[in-house]
């Protein structure tokens, strides 16, 4: 295989790691813990691992000698930079208790658990991987394992292969279902351990004990690197106004810290949206009103960084397609059968007054894709709608409307661009490339001191990596109950922006300047050799919440 001149440098790095993973460790519990709330539900369903200390593990004079022990890993769900440190890691972790330790890792997700598709980890196959992006060393998959006979029939390859301990690395999800299979597995004393790692690029995996998922820092620098590229374009030219969807469905960490490292003219934070129970309109009107003002200073440029989800925080917008994912499930065969050239009129005519007239206000395209562009359960695909393209095309709209008015002097021009797969498998920052080396790590050593139903948890990673404390977390303690498919099920708890932390505030205190000034920041891209100040550097995120 081929390899660039990156990828054989980077092969040779040596991941940082906490002081106390450098030696033999032991397992320090801490206070007894309780889920984040619905404690009496959580703790019904979960008899088992309900409750558990949080863990931390510090430097030991004594040298255990561990049995062997054959090890199972899944990556699930999507990718995020870090994903094969984090494999090396527990490699390595599992081979420093005793050398005779065998590592499998599941085939594309944990649908390779279920259909019995696995391979051994040697370390020929690890030493190729360590330090690159992707999960392309065993592939992932979204199958979800929450069934009984899923887990009875992972547990038969389990046994086959005499796995006493199962890795899931995943997102708030994959994590919940490995909650559940721990839960289960020590409910019929099945004799395997089960623990998970923190993963997802868009950040809103975390609480007081894991501080970031893996790979948020890598993606957004990625996305930065390209938004600054932008914005050296964009005041070059003097012509266009670039609108720039990022990744995050369910929350805007990503645009947050894409927006504090590049200082663009304009970034929109759904949760603020949701919170102030803003309109489609008036975010129109904000943006149109910045344009309008540094039109009105002769420029005719500027940046708009919208996350993925916004739709979905705009209140009006979210009651608009409850009421359509309603209609057209009931009126599926009727509306079906009316000409497509008809059936913007036919729905205008069907919906509640409100809903009608956000409807009509739509451009054609977004109407048509509301409508139209269904998933097999008949709901819209909200991370399909060109949520870019529909606010330039409504603020372009107003501003001819002012123009006319006199309201409006300028040019507007506007391209568009959504930052998405671009960063999820990137070769992981020195940050995340050390972050998930010690996640993996740590994970081996949860397994060595018998624990299950635990997330392994790296905290302290604003100082220096030999300071990082190294540790487990229950994962009950994350839990809450939410809505899913009409019923109450125990999920992970999502972390959202919060409006009255550091990194929001940080940002509303500059974004009126940023708005009519042209204050862009280029950051370039990752740097993996150099001063420690330009390689090493967590998010502004975690700098701003951890000071």
């Amino acid at each position: 295989m081929t390899k660039s001149a990156l990828q054989i440098a980077r092969a040779a790095y040596l991941p940082k790691v906490p002081a106390a993973l450098k030696s033999a460790v032991k397992a320090v519990d801490g206070e007894y813990t309780q889920s984040v709330a619905d404690q009496d539900d959580i703790k019904k369903l979960f008899p088992n691992t309900y409750g558990m200390p949080v863990v931390t593990f510090e430097k030991s004079n004594v040298v255990k000698e561990m049995p062997a022990m054959n090890v199972g890993v899944i990556l699930s769900g999507g990718q995020a930079p870090g994903g094969h440190n984090v494999i090396a890691g527990l490699f390595d972790g599992i081979k420093a208790h005793n050398a005779a330790s065998r590592l499998y890792g599941f085939i594309l997700g944990p649908g390779g658990l279920v259909d019995h598709k696995y391979k051994e980890l040697t370390a020929d196959i690890i030493d190729e991987y360590r330090n690159t992006g992707g999960f392309d060393m065993i592939g992932s998959g979204r199958t979800k394992l929450e069934l009984k006979e899923q887990f009875d029939k992972g547990l038969e390859i389990l046994k086959e292969l005499d796995i006493k301990a199962l890795v899931i690395i995943g997102g708030d999800d994959s994590n919940t279902n490995a909650c559940v299979l721990a839960e289960y597995y020590k409910s019929i004393n099945a004799g395997v351990q089960v623990i998970g790692c923190p993963k997802t690029i868009d950040g809103d995996l975390k609480n007081a004990q894991i501080e970031t998922s893996f790979g948020f820092d890598t993606a957004c620098k990625v996305y930065s690197e390209v938004i600054g590229n932008i914005q050296r374009d964009c005041n070059s030219a003097q012509k266009y106004w670039h609108f720039i969807k990022l990744m995050g469905r369910s929350a805007s960490h990503i645009a947050l810290e894409c927006a504090l490292q590049t200082q663009p003219n304009i970034c929109i934070i759904s949760e603020e949206v949701e919170e102030k129970n803003m309109s489609l309109d008036e975010i129109v009107t904000y943006i149109a009103e910045i344009v309008a003002k540094r039109a009105a200073a002769g420029n005719n440029f500027g940046t708009v960084l919208i996350p993925e989800g916004l739709i979905e925080f705009v209140p009006a917008m979210k009651r608009l397609i409850a009421e359509l994912n309603d209609f057209l499930a009931k009126h599926d065969a009727e509306f079906k059968m009316i000409k497509k050239s008809e059936q913007r009129a036919y729905i205008i005519s069907k919906l509640t007054k409100e809903n009608s007239e956000l409807y009509a206000s739509l451009p054609e395209g977004v109407a048509r894709q509301l409508s139209l562009d269904r998933d097999p359960h008949g709901n819209v695909q909200v991370s399909l709608i060109e949520t870019e393209k529909l606010l330039s095309e409504m603020v372009g709209k107003k501003l001819a409307e002012w123009k006319n008015e006199g309201k409006f002097v300028g040019k507007f021009s506007a391209q568009h661009h959504f930052f998405g797969y671009e960063g999820r498998c990137a070769a992981p920052s020195n940050y995340d490339a050390d972050y998930c080396y010690s996640l993996g790590y740590t994970a081996s050593c949860l397994i060595a001191a018998g624990k299950t139903g635990y997330m392994s948890s790296v905290r302290n990673t604003t100082a220096p990596a030999d300071q990082w404390i190294a540790g487990g977390i229950p994962v009950t303690m994350m839990m809450n109950m939410e809505r899913r498919h009409g019923e109450m099920k125990p999920v992970i708890q999502k972390a959202l922006v919060k409006l009255d932390g550091a990194p929001f505030k940080a940002f509303a205190a500059k974004r009126d300047e940023w708005a009519l000034n042209t204050c862009y920041v280029y950051p370039g891209p990752i740097q993996y050799f150099g001063p420690t100040e330009v390689c090493d550097q967590p998010t502004k995120t975690l700098q701003l919440e951890q000071a």
